[in-house]
């Protein structure tokens, strides 16, 4: 028998050459990169049709039935990608959650926790202001809605509450203490969180919805912070 040199794969037992093999593994992969892309077009048309809606006749006037049938897709396709309808507004808005959250994990642990915070805010407004054309127009439509509807503005400060709370795990873990005993964790996260909201609700007042000056905005509002801690506490 001759050995197999050393990285490559063993012969097949039987019938298929290796080249068909890797012809058939490559296939595969490709396939299922297919059935990636489709789900990922379709559950943003889903968006797009729900957001142009709800802009033109209100959020709570616009039904599930009226989404789907401009998507020309089924309710059980909608409830595959949203659990309610609700969650095609916050969803979009949850990905940057997790954006952050990767980001403040990835941060040199040496980094002072509110400096941690704001450079991994920094990772999710570049995304923001450096995403395509419709990414972009997404988070415009998204904002629009969200300050037009209190329920979305309610559902809003419970994401926030849901970020809050693994932000604060995540410095409590950096700086070594226990998110239960000791508060600063949550007080430098909602800090950071509270002017993150003072800064997008202060562009929606002034009508403003370009990902790249909201960016530019928030940040300047989470800079802000540490001059205002100093001056006015």
């Amino acid at each position: 028998m001759t050995a197999v040199p050393a990285g490559d794969e063993p012969d097949a037992p039987e019938g298929d050459p290796p080249e068909r093999e890797d012809a058939s593994h490559r296939a595969g992969h490709e396939l299922a990169g297919l059935r990636e892309r489709k789900k990922q077009r379709t559950r943003l048309a889903l968006i797009d049709a729900a957001l142009e809606l709800f802009l033109a006749q209100g959020y709570e006037a616009t039904t599930i039935d009226e989404i789907v049938a401009a998507v020309e897709v089924s309710q059980r396709t909608f409830f595959r990608y949203f659990a309610t309808k609700e969650d095609v507004v916050t969803s979009f808005l949850a990905e940057h959650d997790q954006v952050l959250e990767d980001a403040l994990a990835a941060r040199p642990p040496e980094e002072r926790p509110f400096t941690a915070l704001f450079e991994s805010l920094r990772v999710v407004l570049r995304t923001i202001a450096g995403s395509d054309p419709a990414d972009s127009e997404r988070f415009r439509r998204v904002r629009q809605v969200i300050e037009a509807t209190p329920t979305l503005i309610s559902a809003q400060m419970a994401r926030y509450k849901a970020a809050e709370s693994k932000l604060a795990d995540e410095i409590a873990r950096r700086e070594g203490v226990d998110p239960l005993a000791d508060l600063r964790p949550r007080i430098v996260v909602a800090f950071y969180s509270s002017a993150t909201r003072v800064a997008f609700e202060d562009c929606a007042r002034q009508d403003i919805w370009d990902p790249e000056t909201v960016a530019a905005r928030v940040e300047e509002a989470v800079a802000l912070v540490e001059r205002t801690m100093r001056d006015w506490v």
